[in-house]
């Protein structure tokens, strides 16, 4: 059989049995949930993409978008149900509203892929070698714009599945959104392989060039050590999420982390996790003055998460603040996390959920840009709190400045679900993608030392309490990704996609 009746015989199927595909294209979706953490499988994803890519081109658009919808409800569900976890089990909301905001989700994310799938089958118009220059592009694009529209969710992003892959060694020169590019790039080139379309040896090139251009940039090292090594201590409390705002647990807890400083007597910099007094910092000013003391007695610095009052007196920040042992710094979150520290709905349904005594009050945002923290020893640290590490572009404003990366979290919320280990895995792309180290602190875990190449240094078990004490090496200097951020690449993605709308709009004339 041809080469070109088999095309046609798979392009029929595709467009009669339209419930197998869908099916066929959700446990797709599903099964590249295992290229990210805690799995690690990376080695999926790009006969994963390039699958995807096939019934792209092989199918009308508006087959394309229902298929590419499929898609992306089996990746989203399998990989985020967590988001009922942290709903129902820990935050307490009645089922029905977990459940709807789980699918919500789901459903608005698996638009972006129908979103995918018929651009790419409009745009390529069967041409295998349009599919191999358009269709990362297009796809890379659409997963950029769902990491900011409205509010975003960046989460499961191609490029960060691919942290342990040579792949990887493009993260400092385009990010993780380049990384996602590269992955893209290699799995459409295997659909003119395999439909033997066009020039066999240079769609071997192209599959090949972004795994062996990555091997090789992993060696490349775009910045370097800065200073004397910052002996640092991380504490992860372990503080069960359904006991901390226990009244009953107050005290212990204090106790528990106080008592966690005064053992790190030989580290310069010692990290609590997100909120880690479950209090606003007016209520516990004799304990934080206390903490000053100890710090300055020892010349160290500590910084740890708490809840800063709003001059409204109503609202709060979440905020990090860092004693060094005379003044006091802060850093407050800016990108809240929806239906958790912010409710984006019309005053009647705010009044609704009031009634039912479900949360309701939002959270105060923090600045776009803020001073950096600086340790009594004069090491420069650029913060953010919990998801909003997931947002890389926007932590570009610290830098070159920040010799080291803090980070601190609480993902008890999720339990003993993957999420925690999806977030760690992010951190870790932060790391890589300017070459800083990261310290990491959670109250349940996973808390870690990360290296300026994104591998974990040291970590403790989840759920339980644990203080790690690890050498961390300030480093100075650029990445190109931290120079330029995401726009070079968008610019050149938006130009092809933009120069194949003009053209096909003059061909259709």
């Amino acid at each position: 059989m041809t080469a070109g009746r088999q095309t046609d015989r798979i392009a029929a199927f595709l467009a009669t049995h339209t419930l197998v595909v869908a099916v066929g294209c959700a446990c797709l979706g599903a099964v590249l949930t295992l290229t990210f953490a805690p799995f690690g499988a990376w080695y999926l994803a790009a006969p994963i993409a390039a699958s995807m890519f096939a019934v792209f081109h092989l199918t009308t658009p508006r087959l394309a978008a229902r298929y590419g919808f499929a898609f992306g409800t089996g990746l989203f569900l399998s990989g985020t149900y967590w988001i009922y976890v942290s709903v129902h089990v820990f935050g307490q909301a009645p089922l029905w509203i977990a459940l709807f905001l789980m699918f919500g989700l789901v459903l608005i994310m698996a638009t972006y892929l129908a979103l995918i799938g018929w651009s790419i089958a409009r745009l390529t118009r069967g041409s295998a070698w349009r599919l191999a220059l358009l269709g990362p592009a297009i796809w890379t694009l659409v997963e950029w714009l769902r990491g900011w529209l409205f509010t975003g969710f960046p989460w499961l992003s191609f490029g960060y599945g691919q942290i342990d892959s040579p792949l990887a060694g493009w993260a400092p020169v385009v990010g993780v959104y380049g990384v996602s590019w590269m992955l893209l790039v290699s799995a459409a080139a295997i659909v003119p392989l395999a439909l033997r379309q066009g020039s066999m040896p240079a769609a071997v090139v192209l599959a090949l060039m972004p795994w062996v251009a990555g091997f090789a940039l992993e060696n490349e090292d775009w910045t370097s050590g800065a200073g004397d090594p910052v002996r640092t201590t991380i504490v992860q409390g372990g503080v069960p999420q359904d006991r901390k705002w226990l009244t009953e647990q107050f005290a212990p807890t204090l106790n528990l982390y106080r008592n966690a400083l005064l053992d790190a007597d030989d580290s310069d910099l010692v990290v609590w996790p997100e909120v880690a007094i479950p209090a606003v910092m007016h209520q516990v000013r004799p304990y934080l003055e206390l903490l000053q003391d100890d710090v300055a007695a020892r010349g160290q610095s500590l910084a740890l998460g708490i809840l800063e009052p709003h001059a409204n007196g109503r609202q709060v920040y979440n905020s990090v603040l860092l004693l060094d042992g005379t003044s006091e710094q802060t850093y407050r979150k800016r990108h809240l996390v929806p239906f958790g520290e912010y409710f984006p709905v019309p005053d009647f349904v705010r009044e609704w959920m009031r009634l039912l005594a479900l949360p309701n009050t939002d959270m105060q945002e923090g600045a776009d840009e803020q001073p950096l923290l600086v340790t009594a020893a004069g090491t420069r640290l650029a913060a953010a709190i919990c998801y909003e590490d997931a947002y890389g572009a926007e932590q570009l404003y610290a830098l070159p400045e920040a010799a080291v990366l803090l980070n601190v979290s609480n993902d008890a919320w999720f339990g003993e679900s993957i999420a925690p280990h999806q977030h760690l895995q992010v951190a870790r792309m932060r790391a890589l993608e300017v070459e800083r180290s990261v310290v990491r602190a959670t109250n349940n875990g996973i808390s870690a030392f990360i290296d300026h190449d994104g591998a974990v240094m040291a970590t403790v078990p989840q759920f339980q309490f644990a203080a790690m004490t690890q050498d961390v090496e300030p480093r100075a200097g650029l990445t190109p990704y931290a120079t330029t951020g995401n726009w070079p690449l968008l610019g050149l993605l938006g130009a092809l996609v933009g120069f194949a709308f003009v053209s096909q709009g003059r061909e259709s004339t």
